[in-house]
């Protein structure tokens, strides 16, 4: 039995690798982890069309949101996803989707690297799968001033933390240890070896760059691309009805679809598509 078929909108804090980790569970039905971007926290975003049918469970990780910081223990995204692994075994999940937005996404795939068994497919919008220089638009992340704690371009994540935090004063020590977090992505042979479906989604307009994103499509060998016109990184925020709608067809389809039609093979209704 699966141990949110009768779950209700429920919350709580689970004991984890020295972290008291806040998470939210809406809906009931097989399990779907969202892991929110970098400063985002549980309840910024709500999904109607995937609580329907599934019980989303969003996680506040490492010093984000009602989860309070271990000071003296860096960010990053490996640990970060130890620490979701961890709470699927305290919340008795052996399998789950996940979606992670940006940050999220490059946690979401790096269990789906290293811990395959607790996958069935992984979603992701805005991520960046390698180092900044490869993965980034340099004129996206320019700053004509250098940012602080206060810049308004943090206004919107400020804000969010602050009404959630158990130390909203600890808002620029957060920040300055999200800002300082570095990753250096994925090898080839990292991207090569995951075995579970992966949605690789981008708006056109997004920080990612789209050569990054067609790479790293390229090279997953389950992997599905999607590109949103005229959208950009905060999609998810601004349009998620545009955004959803892929990510939901992604998680929804079966395990074997029809083939694609080849020139040689054409096409025939219910043989290709």
């Amino acid at each position: 039995m699966n141990p949110l078929d009768s779950a209700t909108d429920r919350q709580g804090y689970a004991p984890i690798n020295d972290l008291n980790m806040y998470y939210e569970i809406a809906g009931t039905g097989d399990p779907l982890v969202f892991i929110p971007p970098a400063f985002g926290v549980a309840g910024m975003k709500t999904f109607p069309a995937f609580v329907e049918s599934r019980a989303v469970i969003t996680v506040d990780l490492q010093g984000h949101g009602r989860t309070a910081d271990i000071q003296d223990r860096p960010l990053s995204n490996e640990q970060h996803a130890k620490d979701v692994i961890a709470l699927l075994k305290h919340l008795g999940i052996s399998k789950a989707d996940f979606f992670g937005e940006s940050y999220g996404g490059a946690i979401a795939t790096i269990i789906a690297v290293h811990n395959p068994e607790l996958v069935r497919r992984v979603a992701t919008y805005g991520t960046t799968f390698g180092p900044p220089p490869v993965a980034v638009k340099p004129e996206m992340l320019r700053f004509s001033v250098p940012p602080t704690p206060d810049s308004r371009s943090f206004l919107f994540q400020r804000e969010n933390y602050k009404k959630v935090a158990p130390d909203p004063d600890y808002w620029p020590t957060f920040w300055g240890k999200i800002v300082s977090l570095k990753w250096d992505g994925f090898s080839r042979e990292e991207l090569a070896s995951i075995k579970a479906p992966v949605l690789i989604a981008v708006g056109d307009h997004d920080f990612v760059r789209l050569e990054h994103a067609l790479e790293t499509f390229k090279f997953i060998p389950n992997a599905e691309l999607a590109v949103i016109p005229d959208a950009g990184h905060y999609a998810l925020f601004s349009e998620p009805e545009r955004v959803i709608p892929v990510v939901e067809h992604f998680l929804n389809k079966r395990e074997t679809g029809i083939p694609i039609a080849t020139g040689e093979t054409g096409y025939h209704s219910g043989e290709t598509r």
